[in-house]
């Protein structure tokens, strides 16, 4: 073999190696432009759709909040002395007027013994001076004097037993009791901090929303609510709201109230909470990057035929990542959800991948 024919064999092997490098950036892509059934090259824009199909959509916020108990009280003494008994466990539930402690009373034991002697001698010449009365060896006058030192002596007695009540601590409603920070012995006034009852079922949840759904949320109203921690979803009912707007945040607190058998939820935990406004079942919803607004409304452009067709449409519900059509949509309907700035009524395009596939079947 001659020298040219080697030149010309080594520069053919060297421009097929250069051609086959070179091949993979002039390939047709997805999206691409593409070669239509005899070869020709398809300069049509490739779109993404969505086909329109009914759905169930909720209008909702999702917002923080804390648990509650239903009720809760810093439990202390009305009067002041030495606790001679403690009726209670730490972390135990109790009843509603169940003692729980007993603060030393002999003193007012003795008053009132006295009291009540006092108040049988008053009986005792209040019962002779009405029998005298009736039978007038009497006068009205000195009766009254009787009477009246005889509701003296009640008052007194009734004075003492409400003091000696003050001894005792009751609990004012069913509930558990927390840590208790005082003993057997020790001297309590009524700035004493004896322990913390709650009744933890229910709970409430305390939320807040902002100051444009104020007139859209109100008593009765369900809300969704999860804890960390614990597994599920839990349920509520909104019973009351605070009628002022925040200042500060602009927003409305709410209050709603959850069964917790079991006494599951702690007061004081964190909650996600998922207030609905509204849920409708067949509802039109698109992705929010379809929609198109233009000055007197909003459209969309639909795939019908191989091009584009404009719709004007109603939006409704705003979700995260999609919005409802009211009205301009069909059941059926595709619309174009990519390229959206780049084609015009009338141009002509074609479904990119699994659409493309769908339609040519």
């Amino acid at each position: 073999m001659n020298p040219v024919a080697k030149r010309i064999i080594f520069f053919a092997v060297i421009l097929g190696g250069i051609g086959l490098l070179l091949w993979p950036k002039f390939k047709p892509q997805d999206g691409a432009a593409g070669f239509g059934p005899a070869g020709q090259q398809d300069t049509r824009l490739s779109v993404n759709t969505f086909i329109v199909e009914p759905e169930s959509i909720r209008d909702r916020i999702y917002t923080t909040g804390t648990i509650l108990p239903n009720e809760i009280v810093a439990l202390s003494t009305e009067a002041s002395g030495k606790i001679i008994a403690l009726y209670f466990e730490e972390g135990r539930s109790v009843e509603k007027g169940e003692l729980l402690l007993k603060i030393n009373d002999s003193e007012l034991q003795a008053q009132l013994r006295t009291a009540e002697l006092r108040l049988e001698l008053a009986v005792d010449i209040e019962r002779r001076q009405r029998s005298l009365l009736e039978k007038e060896g009497l006068s009205q006058a000195e009766y009254d004097v009787s009477a009246n030192n005889l509701s003296v002596q009640q008052v007194a007695v009734d004075l003492i037993n409400a003091q000696i009540d003050k001894t005792e601590l009751r609990a004012p409603f069913s509930g558990v009791i927390g840590l208790r920070y005082v003993s057997e012995g020790s001297y309590v006034t009524s700035t004493s901090r004896i322990a913390t009852l709650q009744d933890i079922n229910p709970i409430k949840i305390e939320f807040s929303i902002p100051e444009r759904h104020a007139n859209r949320a109100g008593v009765g109203d369900v809300i969704y609510f999860t804890v960390e921690g614990y597994e599920g979803t839990h349920s509520g009912v909104i019973y009351a709201f605070e009628p002022l707007i925040q200042q500060d945040t602009r927003s409305l607190r709410l209050r709603a109230r959850a069964s917790n058998r079991g006494i599951r939820l702690i007061p004081g935990s964190f909650a996600n909470v998922e207030l609905i406004f509204e849920e409708i079942g067949d509802a039109i919803a698109i992705p929010t990057v379809a929609v198109i607004p233009e000055l007197g409304g909003t459209k969309v452009y639909l795939y019908r035929g191989g091009s584009v067709a404009p719709a004007q449409v109603v939006t409704g519900i705003r979700m995260q990542n999609t919005v409802q059509i009211t009205s301009g949509l069909a059941l059926g309907d595709t619309v174009i959800t990519s390229g959206i700035q780049q084609i015009y009524p009338g141009m002509a395009v074609r479904l990119a991948g699994q659409a493309a596939a769908e339609a040519s079947e």
